[in-house]
């Protein structure tokens, strides 16, 4: 998953041209309590600037001192802090767990026309993985292979346990059917999360931009919508409608797709209703299990606000594979 942290790679290449110096600190591999994903990233600037980060801000001072020795030196790096280490209190690691940073100047270490190719890839909201192998420090960049990885957006190091691969999968794209109250609420707190969500609702009154702002927006009935533009493993369907003329067919369209989360807003009797209209439409007692209803986690949500939060829960329970 991506989030507003997507461009830190472009600001690399931009301090870079501009001759402050850039360096680009990774993780590649975490034990225990380790505050932020592999494949995390924290960008450095000659001049002490950052922006991303490698942990809840726990090691960020440390690897910033790092990185401009780094840069000085032109030299990549490979860090290591956990609690276990003599500075653990200085790095902030007293909580627990191990951390390893890859540190990598961008310049002859990390060539700037490998990190511009790799910028335009993510920028086009494509797959890729970035690899380089940490003893030899050889780098590319690798499509269409580790589909496993891609699919799971799971970087870490290959079976080598030398090669790791940093994975740039495309944004995870949530379609919302029906424009509600709930789908106000769902819609900011989706984007927070990274997530590049969609209105689809054929009632111009409900869904537009001087209710959502500045998103993508179908006026196409819902089968339409998502036929167009059919989900794939990267997509969440949720539907908020509660009525079956717009929810159903776009069922039928989710079903028969790779979208990995597919949730109807309603309560158990009207989803056990759902579930009846589905079998006498031809679906199978699998299929019809992927579609998650009542939607959202049971936290005891009642507002609009409240729900949105459960919703977006459960869909990202669903993309880690917790649930």
């Amino acid at each position: 998953m991506r989030s507003k942290f997507d461009n830190l790679l472009q600001v690399a290449i931009q301090w870079h041209e501009k001759g402050i110096g850039a360096v680009i600190a990774t993780v590649v591999e975490t034990w225990g309590s380790a505050p932020r994903r592999v494949g995390s990233q924290l960008i450095v600037s000659g001049d002490g600037k950052m922006e991303g980060s490698v942990s809840g801000g726990c090691v960020e001072g440390a690897v910033v001192l790092e990185a401009l020795e780094s840069l000085k030196d032109n030299e990549t790096k490979v860090l290591e802090y956990g609690v276990s280490d003599g500075d653990a209190f200085a790095v902030g690691l007293a909580c627990g767990g191990k951390i390893r940073v890859l540190v990598e100047p961008v310049g002859k270490q990390m060539p700037q026309k490998l990190l511009q190719e790799l910028v335009d890839v993510i920028s086009k909201d494509q797959s890729v993985i970035y690899e380089i192998n940490i003893k030899t420090l050889q780098r590319r960049l690798v499509y269409n292979e580790y589909e496993d990885r891609v699919r799971k957006d799971r970087s870490g190091f290959a079976e080598d346990q030398i090669t790791f691969l940093n994975v740039y999968s495309p944004k995870i794209k949530m379609d919302i059917v029906g424009a509600v109250h709930i789908a106000q609420a769902l819609v900011p707190v989706a984007k927070i999360a990274g997530f590049s969500p969609r209105i689809i609702d054929p009632r111009e009154s409900f869904a537009n931009y001087e209710r959502f702002g500045n998103i993508e927006i179908s006026n196409d009935f819902p089968d339409i919508a998502l036929t167009k533009t059919r989900p794939n493993y990267r997509t969440a369907v949720v539907l908020l409608t509660h009525d079956p003329k717009l929810d159903d067919p776009a069922l039928h369209i989710a079903l028969k797709s790779e979208a990995f989360y597919i949730g109807a807003l309603g309560s158990k009797k009207t989803h056990q209703q759902r579930k009846e209209r589905l079998k006498n439409s031809g679906f199978t007692e699998k299929q019809i299990d992927r579609v998650h209803g009542p939607i959202g986690l049971d936290i005891g949500a009642s507002s609009p606000e409240e729900i949105a939060i459960s919703i977006l829960s459960e869909v990202i329970a669903m993309l880690r594979g917790v649930k």
